[in-house]
C-alpha cells in the first residue's frame, strides 16, 4: 500500500477520493481535540483503501473536504470501516448532517467473535496481526502545527492495520455464519439520531436526587440553556456551569438574579451580568416534566418488584452462560433493560425476541421466565436443564 505525504490541497484529495471510490471498502479514523471546546476540533482524517493510504489535514488553509465527505455520506457502493467509530461518526455528522453509510465497526464485529464488548484498537491489532503498536504519539496535541513525521506515521497506521484486519475478520464472520448478526447493529450505529445534539434531552445526562416533575422540569430548562450557551461560546458544558450546580439550581431555584451570588459554583458577577439574566430567564415558567418523560423510580429495575428483580437476575445469569457457551459478547445478545422488561412481562418490541437473537438466546430466556427450564450444576459447570411441567402436574 502506498502511503502518501500529508494531504493539504483539494486537488490531491479529489484524486485520492476518485481512487477510493473504486474500492469495495475504505478504513477511516480521525484525530481530534475537544478538551477545551464544545464542538470537537477535527485535526486529522486518515483513510486507507486499495493501494492508497493518506492522512488529510483539515486545518490546512484552502483545503475543501467536500470530495471526502461526499465519499463518506453519498457513495453507497463503498463500505466505510471504523473501529469504535462513535466519535468519528459524530464529527462527520456535525460536518454534513449525515452519517457514513454503509459502515462497519470492527469493535462491534469483535463482539460477535468472542473478543469482548469493547476491545481496544491496540489489542485488536495484536490479536489479529501480532503487531504491538507504539503508543508514544497517542496523547499528542493533534491541533499543533506542523505535525511531526512520527505523528503522521502513527495516525496512518490506524487505518493501514485496519485495512489488513477487516478482510480477515470478514472471512471469519462468514465461516462462523455470524455476519448476518451484525447487520442490525451496523444500521443502528449509522442512525443519524444517535449523533444529533438535542438540547431538550441534555437533562438526562445530569444526576439529580429527585423525581419531582417541577424539579426535573427546571433541570430540563436549565440543561437546554446550558447547551445553547456552550454551543454558542464553543466551550465545554462544565465551563459554563457544572452538573452539580445545575442540579442545585433545579432543586432550589433562586427567586431573583441577585440570589445567584449565593449559589456555590457560580461567580458573584452572575448576580448582575447577561449570562445570569439568561439563566434566570430559562427558569421563568419552566413547566413540570411530563409524566411520559419521568425516569422510572428504580433506574436499575423499573417496575419489577422484588420477585421480578430476582427473575431479572436469573436472566442475567442465563445470558452469561449462553454468551460463554457460544463465545460472544453478552451485550450483543441482550441488554439489561431488555431482560428487566422481559421479567416485568413484556413479550414484544424486544430485539432479543427477534431474528438471530431469539434463536441464540431469546427462546431460552422465554423458557426461563415461563418455567420451562432451570439451572443445574453438571460436571462442575452451571448449565440449563429443561423441566417437565406435565410430569410435575401428574405427580
Amino acid at each position: 500500500m502506498h502511503v502518501h505525504p500529508l494531504v493539504t490541497d483539494t486537488d490531491t484529495l479529489r484524486r485520492l477520493c476518485d481512487r477510493w471510490s473504486q474500492c469495495d471498502f475504505i478504513t477511516v479514523d480521525t484525530e481530534f481535540m475537544r478538551e477545551s471546546t464544545f464542538w470537537p476540533i477535527l485535526c486529522l482524517i486518515q483513510v486507507a483503501g486499495g493501494d492508497d493510504a493518506a492522512a488529510i489535514d483539515p486545518m490546512a488553509p484552502g483545503l475543501d473536504l467536500k470530495p471526502l465527505l461526499d465519499l463518506m455520506v453519498e457513495d453507497e457502493e463503498v463500505l466505510k470501516v471504523f473501529h469504535a467509530g462513535g466519535q468519528d461518526l459524530e464529527i462527520i455528522y456535525n460536518l454534513t448532517g449525515r452519517t457514513p453509510h454503509p459502515l462497519f465497526d470492527t469493535q462491534v464485529a469483535a463482539m460477535a467473535l468472542g473478543q469482548g464488548e469493547q476491545i481496544g484498537y491496540s489489542n485488536l491489532v495484536d490479536s489479529w496481526l501480532g503487531v504491538q503498536i507504539d503508543k508514544g504519539a497517542r496523547f499528542t496535541d493533534w491541533a499543533k502545527r506542523p505535525l511531526e513525521a512520527r505523528q503522521i506515521d502513527y495516525a496512518i497506521g490506524d487505518v493501514t492495520y485496519l485495512a489488513q484486519i477487516f478482510p480477515k475478520m470478514l472471512q471469519r464472520l462468514k465461516k462462523t455464519g455470524r455476519g448476518a448478526w451484525l447487520d442490525q447493529e451496523m444500521e443502528r450505529l449509522a442512525d443519524p439520531s444517535n449523533y444529533a445534539n438535542d438540547p431538550d434531552q441534555a437533562w438526562r445526562r445530569v444526576r439529580v436526587p429527585s423525581r419531582k416533575p417541577d424539579v426535573l422540569g427546571r433541570l430540563k430548562a436549565l440543561a437546554r440553556w446550558r447547551e445553547q450557551e456552550a454551543a454558542a461560546k464553543d466551550l465545554p458544558r462544565g465551563r459554563i456551569v457544572k452538573d452539580e450546580t445545575l442540579a442545585d439550581l433545579a432543586g432550589h431555584p433562586p427567586r431573583r438574579q441577585a440570589d445567584l451570588a449565593k449559589v456555590r459554583g457560580l461567580s458573584a458577577t452572575w448576580a448582575g451580568n447577561d449570562i445570569g439574566a439568561r439563566l434566570m430567564a430559562s427558569l421563568e415558567d419552566a413547566p413540570p416534566l411530563n409524566d411520559d418523560e419521568l425516569p422510572p423510580r428504580d433506574d436499575r429495575k423499573p417496575g419489577l418488584g422484588k420477585d421480578g428483580a430476582l427473575v431479572a437476575d436469573l436472566l442475567k445469569l442465563l445470558l452469561k452462560i449462553r454468551a460463554r457457551d457460544i463465545d460472544v459478547a453478552s451485550k450483543l445478545l441482550a441488554r439489561s433493560d431488555e431482560l428487566e422488561a422481559l421479567a416485568a412481562g413484556a413479550r414484544s418490541g424486544l430485539p432479543m425476541l427477534e431474528g438471530w437473537r431469539y434463536d441464540q438466546f431469546g427462546h431460552e430466556a422465554l423458557d426461563l421466565v415461563e418455567g420451562r427450564v432451570a439451572f443445574a450444576v453438571v460436571g462442575g459447570k452451571l448449565k440449563m436443564t429443561r423441566s417437565n411441567p406435565e410430569a410435575e402436574e401428574e405427580a
